[in-house]
Formats: C-alpha cells, structure tokens, sequence
C-alpha cells in the first residue's frame, strides 16, 4: 500500500522558517510528479509547488523567492524549505506524488505562522 507520510510541520512566528518532508513507502517506482499542495480553513487546496521526476520545477506565485522545492528522487522523498513566513501562508500541507495515471496524498502536516 502506497503511503506517504509528511513531517517537519509546526507552530512559526512572522519572518520565520520550516522544512516540510514527505517521504513514501510502498512502492517500487518512482513517482513521475512530486509536490506540496496547502489548505487554509475555509479555502480550497491549492498548489504550493511541484518537481518532475527531470527536475523541473514550479510554484505558485506567492511562494516564489520564499520556498524552495527539492527532492530525492531515489528514495521518492521530496522536501519544502520554507522561508520569511507569513500568516497568511496558515494551512495543512500536503504531499502529493503522481505516477501512471495515479494520485497519492499524504494525510497533511498543519503550519500555523503567528506571534
């Protein structure tokens, strides 16, 4: 059974910074996609970042400058350093992975970013 399983979550002050990890198990491929999408309360979940397999990556506009996706593709594990935070980057992250078609999420790992 494929899991994947985030960590590195927690409470930041303003200005702040986190290291989100999502390793996988379970499986014996490599995930074609690998990423981190976020929920804030009462919000859809949205995508904060995701890397390929080649090495390529994207990220959402309000990230940019602030977070950095990287990943090890030969465990699947994929990191999210984050950097300067802000309240408003307040949400559940989740680790996604694609393969085949197929979409894996993480159960979530809550960032709460307050004084």
């Amino acid at each position: 059974q494929v899991q994947l399983v985030e960590s590195g979550g927690g409470l930041v002050q303003p200005g702040g910074s986190l290291r989100l990890s999502c390793a996988a198990s379970g499986i014996i491929f490599t995930f074609d996609v690998m990423g981190w999408y976020r929920q804030a309360p009462g919000k859809q979940r949205e995508l904060v970042a995701e890397t390929t397999r080649g090495g390529s990556t994207t990220c959402t506009d309000s990230v940019k400058g602030r977070f950095t996706i990287s990943r090890d593709g030969a465990e699947n594990t994929v990191y999210l350093q984050m950097n300067s935070l802000k309240p408003e980057d307040t949400a559940v992250y989740y680790c996604k992975g694609f393969y085949a078609g197929s979409t894996y999420w993480g159960r979530g790992t809550q960032v709460t970013v307050s004084s």
